[in-house]
């Protein structure tokens, strides 16, 4: 697959995970994070619901940058 390929295929897909993981964090703090009290373990879930889209997201971006073979 030619490079400019893999970054439109890419980045049409992030953009896909991106939306569809916001609202699966959305629910999943609406159940989980609003019923806690603690506020230093609701800010805990807060940071890793945010964060969370990142990790899968380092092998398709490094697949994206790879060169021609």
């Amino acid at each position: 697959m030619r490079s400019r390929q893999r970054k439109l295929f890419g980045a049409v897909f992030m953009v896909f995970f991106v939306i569809v993981y916001a609202l699966f964090a959305m629910v999943l703090a609406q159940a989980t994070a609003m019923k806690v009290e603690n506020s230093a373990l609701r800010l805990l879930i807060f940071a890793v619901l945010g964060l969370g889209w990142a990790v899968p997201m380092i092998p398709l971006i490094s697949w994206m940058e790879q060169g021609e073979k």
